[in-house]
C-alpha cells in the first residue's frame, strides 16, 4: 500500500477489534493518511504483525492486547496510546461478536457475551477516553453499530438489540458534548470475521449464502477517513453504508 501523508496534523487513532476485518481495513487506510493508529485486539500475534506491516510500508502503529469487556484492559489500551503519542484523538469502537440465532434456541451465553462485547465493550471505550478528551476540548468517538440497528430479522434479535442501543447511547453522547465528535458508522453485509461467531449450523449457513453480495471491509475504513478528517466544527453523525444488491 502506498502512504500518503495527511493534509491535516495526524491524529491519533484508537481502534478495537483490529485485528482483521473493518479494523485492520480502517487501520490501514488510516495509516496510509498520515494518522497514528493504536491497534487493539485479543489475538496479540496478529495485532503485532499488522502494526510492523504499517510501520514497513512508513506509517506509525502501535499494537496493544486488548479485551474490551474489561475495563482496566481498555484503560490500559488507553493509557498506552497516551504514553506513546500524548493524546487521544478518535477511538474507533469496532470490536463485535454476532453469534445470530433464533431466540427459541436458548443460546443465552450468546446472547451474554453480544452484550458484553458489542454494548459494554463500547461502554467501556467511552469511558476510558472521555475524560481525556474533555481535558483537551477535543476528541472523537466512532462507533460501530450495524443496519440491524435500524432493522431486525429473525436470528438477529439479540445482535440487533446491542446495536441499536449503540446507535441510542451515541445519540446521547452526541448531545451531552459540545467538543466531543460522535459518529455512528452502520455497515450493511460487509467482508469480516464476523460470520465465524455464527454456532447454529442452519443461521450460519443463511448468513454466508448472502454474503456473496458483501462490501469489502476497505469501504467501511473509507467511512471512517471520511468522517474524522471533516473540520472541527462539522460533526458526521452517522453513516449507513451497505452493498447496493442488499434489500
Amino acid at each position: 500500500m502506498t502512504y500518503e501523508p495527511t493534509t491535516a496534523a495526524p491524529k491519533v487513532v484508537l481502534i478495537t477489534g483490529a485485528s482483521s476485518g473493518i479494523g485492520e481495513a480502517t487501520a490501514r487506510r488510516l495509516a496510509a493518511a498520515g494518522h497514528h493508529v493504536v491497534l487493539g485486539a485479543r489475538r496479540a500475534e496478529r495485532l503485532a504483525a499488522l502494526a510492523k506491516e504499517i510501520e514497513a510500508d512508513g506509517g506509525s502503529a502501535l499494537a496493544q492486547s486488548l479485551d474490551v469487556t474489561d475495563p482496566l484492559s481498555m484503560r490500559s489500551f488507553v493509557a498506552a496510546a497516551l504514553d506513546r503519542y500524548g493524546r487521544v484523538d478518535v477511538l474507533v469502537n469496532n470490536a463485535g461478536v454476532m453469534p445470530l440465532s433464533r431466540l427459541d434456541a436458548l443460546r443465552t451465553e450468546e446472547w451474554d457475551r453480544m452484550i458484553d462485547v458489542n454494548l459494554r465493550g463500547v461502554l467501556h471505550g467511552i469511558a476510558a477516553v472521555l475524560s481525556t478528551m474533555t481535558a483537551q476540548r477535543a476528541g472523537h468517538i466512532v462507533n460501530i453499530a450495524s443496519v440491524s440497528g435500524l432493522r431486525v430479522d429473525p436470528t438477529a434479535a439479540v445482535y440487533s438489540a446491542t446495536k441499536h442501543a449503540v446507535r441510542a447511547l451515541s445519540e446521547g453522547l452526541r448531545q451531552e458534548s459540545r467538543d466531543l465528535r460522535v459518529t455512528v458508522i452502520s455497515p450493511g453485509l460487509t467482508h469480516s470475521e464476523l460470520t465465524d461467531t455464527i454456532a447454529d449450523q442452519d443461521t450460519k449457513d443463511t448468513v454466508t449464502g448472502q454474503m456473496a453480495i458483501a462490501i469489502p471491509a476497505a469501504a467501511i475504513g473509507e467511512a471512517i477517513h471520511y468522517a474524522i478528517t471533516q473540520p472541527a466544527d462539522v460533526d458526521v453523525n452517522e453513516h449507513v453504508i451497505r452493498p447496493t444488491a442488499q434489500g
